[in-house]
């Protein structure tokens, strides 16, 4: 039961991949709990216009690449795909209808009380959603993120020419040429999307290479990869100027340092240059709360704020903004508040880019390792050399394991491979319990699996791949 001078124990703010998480565990724990959202339906961005649409898009397209692209012919099937792109966003809509509708249960299931509108802060303790005060003992901030703007490019997702990464999973045509503002993972993969159903794109990069944040040799083959897929690369370019209208979008890029202004013409343009998180509204000054110079609310290792009863977690907080810390750092911020400790080991938590193929991460970089101090030892072992990739004729890729020198503790794996995001929850599970990785090498992989890369690649660190 709630304090009796509470209406709850603990009301979260927003019910994204965090929020929603941290309601139902509070919620499990025994404390009288409310979440609430602003969207009509549940799952913040990632379900709604995240994560799960997306990768919906990216499936169905993928298919339609393979009947289409040639794939299909290597194995002798003869087909001659048209698209019917309206059945494809009916099915994507479909998925995010049934996710949603699964959490709306869920809190139903584990009595969370959804409360309709948005909140901002009275005081420590309570909040004003819609002209109505409510109370809690402790409030968890879980707002998530919203889409970066690019000064000089105005988004009109209802005009659908110049969109950001919501307006790209509603376009209610294939674009003629997609221009992509951002190397990063929502402009590839939404380019992705649309490359494969039939558009020209190019991809715009501040920096000289994509992916920002990954590997270097990750970001060297993404590069190769995209290319050989189609994609346009301006690496070290920046948009500086656009301009629509009921045809087109007509775009202005220059080098990154400046000069050798150009002009583009587009059908369409994607701007996807990052996330910032959504503080704006909440009424922070309220209860004494500032967010840092990335716009983000500073927490203690507890996920506790500056004031006590007031805890935040996701993209509010610093950390990679991925749906999957969101989770765990729901799980755990509701523990905290229970008395009991809440674990999340941020030094472990897998990143994906889900393109085809698949670009993912855990741990350190192979340059990060070594500003860390780290004298270091790599493993490298190509999809080339897998044999299940061989058979499936999706050899693209490699596997790199980054490993101390002196104790042979995996620092960090970086994948790219067909099913790279599968692959890399083993590297994951094998550095939350330090392994070595003669560890990993010693384990016995099943054959033929793509899995077997992650062990040759450490069999490679010490120098003794049996299949390279």
């Amino acid at each position: 039961m709630a304090d009796h001078t509470y209406d709850y124990d603990v009301l979260v703010i927003g019910a994204g991949p965090g929020g929603y998480v941290a309601a139902i565990r509070a919620a499990q724990l025994g404390l009288k709990t409310a979440c609430v959202e602003s969207r009509e339906t549940l799952g913040g961005t990632c379900l709604n216009v995240g994560c799960i649409p997306s990768k919906a898009l990216l499936h169905g397209s993928e298919l339609f690449d393979e009947a289409a692209g040639g794939h299909f012919a290597t194995w002798g099937i003869t087909a001659k795909p048209t698209l019917d792109l309206g059945v494809m966003m009916a099915e994507k809509t479909k998925a995010v209808g049934e996710l949603t509708g699964g959490i709306e249960f869920l809190f139903k299931k584990n009595k969370v009380t959804w409360i309709k509108g948005h909140a901002a802060f009275e005081d420590a303790h309570s909040v004003n959603v819609g002209g109505k005060v409510v109370t809690a003992k402790d409030i968890v901030i879980a707002t998530g993120s919203s889409v970066t703007p690019l000064p000089g490019v105005e988004i009109d997702n209802a005009a659908k020419r110049i969109v950001d990464s919501t307006g790209a999973l509603t376009l209610e045509e294939v674009p003629e040429h997609l221009v992509v503002i951002g190397g990063g993972v929502i402009g590839l993969e939404l380019g992705s999307v649309w490359r494969r159903l039939g558009a020209k794109v190019t991809v715009v990069e501040f920096l000289d290479q994509l992916l920002p944040g990954m590997d270097k040799d990750v970001r060297k083959e993404a590069g190769k990869i995209f290319k050989k897929q189609g994609m346009e690369l301006m690496l070290s370019h920046k948009v500086t100027g656009a301009k629509a209208n009921a045809k087109g979008v007509s775009l202005t890029v220059e080098k990154s340092a400046g000069g050798d202004e150009q002009t583009i013409k587009a059908s369409h343009v994607l701007v996807s240059i990052g996330r910032r998180p959504n503080t704006d509204g909440l009424a922070l000054d309220k209860i004494g709360i500032e967010t840092n110079k990335h716009g983000q609310i500073e927490i203690g290792h507890d996920f506790r704020t500056k004031v006590d009863s007031v805890w935040a977690i996701g993209d509010v907080v610093p950390g990679p903004m991925l749906a999957h810390k969101a989770e765990d750092e729901g799980i755990a911020c509701a523990e905290y508040i229970d008395g009991l400790t809440g674990i999340v080991n941020h030094d472990v938590i897998p990143g994906v880019v889900y393109t085809m193929p698949e670009f993912a991460d855990v741990g350190m970089t192979e340059t990060a390792a070594k500003e860390a101090g780290y004298t270091v030892k790599v493993g490298k072992f190509p999809m080339m050399a897998n044999s299940r990739a061989k058979a499936n004729r999706d050899t693209d890729g490699f596997v790199k394991v980054v490993a101390d020198a002196e104790t042979d503790r995996v620092l960090g794996v970086h994948i790219v491979a067909s099913l790279a995001g599968t692959m890399i929850a083993e590297a994951a599970v094998a550095m939350e319990f330090g392994a070595t990785s003669e560890d990993i090498a010693y384990t016995c992989h099943a054959h033929p699996t793509h899995a077997e890369a992650l062990k040759e690649a450490a069999m490679a660190v010490t120098g003794k791949p049996i299949h390279m």
